[in-house]
């Protein structure tokens, strides 16, 4: 199944569509080391992302990350409350070279972050690392997940970067296989 959705504002204009697949994703945020993270996620998620943002990196590369988080996050609550049988928790222990992290997910309906990593240095390239814990809290606040990451092991920090987004790919796969049965993962019936 498939799930678009644009989103313009005076600082973004997005198109992103999102598909429970592992058709060739496209991806063209505009920020080159985003590009990287959002291509490595779709290949160790299983999910196919079609991104074409335009925004106002003249300035920093702040809204156009966040505004992705953001629409990434409500295509994947579409998915969810489509779907509705999953394994609902994952997690994922990841080694970049020198670097080690760990994600665990839950698809609980309840939003929580919990960003814990010390990235190295400010700059990976022009790219803040800060907008990684932005881009990761707009994702997870509207797609409605528990997660917390954990950088175990520091480094490089494009490594560090990398292994916390392969980290989230491979918990969230994992949180959203099938399960044989067609009842919602809770004890209450429902995950709002």
């Amino acid at each position: 199944m498939i799930f678009q959705k644009k989103r313009n504002t005076a600082e973004t204009q997005l198109s992103i569509r999102l598909a429970d697949d592992s058709r060739t994703s496209e991806i063209n945020t505009g920020v080159g080391f985003l590009n990287h993270m959002l291509t490595l996620f779709t290949f160790h998620s299983g999910l196919s992302i079609v991104i074409e943002a335009n925004g106002d990196t003249d300035v920093d590369d702040h809204h156009v990350t966040e505004d992705i988080g953001i629409v990434l996050g409500q295509l994947l609550l579409d998915m969810i409350r489509e779907r509705q049988s999953f394994q609902r928790y994952g997690v994922s222990y990841i080694p970049m070279d020198e670097t080690l992290a760990r994600t665990i997910v839950d698809i609980s309906g309840r939003p929580y972050l919990s960003f814990n990593a010390d990235l190295s240095k400010e700059k990976v390239g022009t790219f803040d690392t800060e907008l990684v814990e932005e881009f990761l809290r707009a994702l997870v606040i509207n797609a409605r997940l528990t997660a917390h990451f954990d950088l175990l092991r520091g480094g490089n920090t494009h490594h560090e970067i990398e292994a916390i987004f392969k980290s989230f790919a491979r918990a969230l796969k994992m949180a959203l296989s099938q399960t044989d049965n067609e009842t919602i993962p809770s004890s209450k019936g429902v995950i709002e």
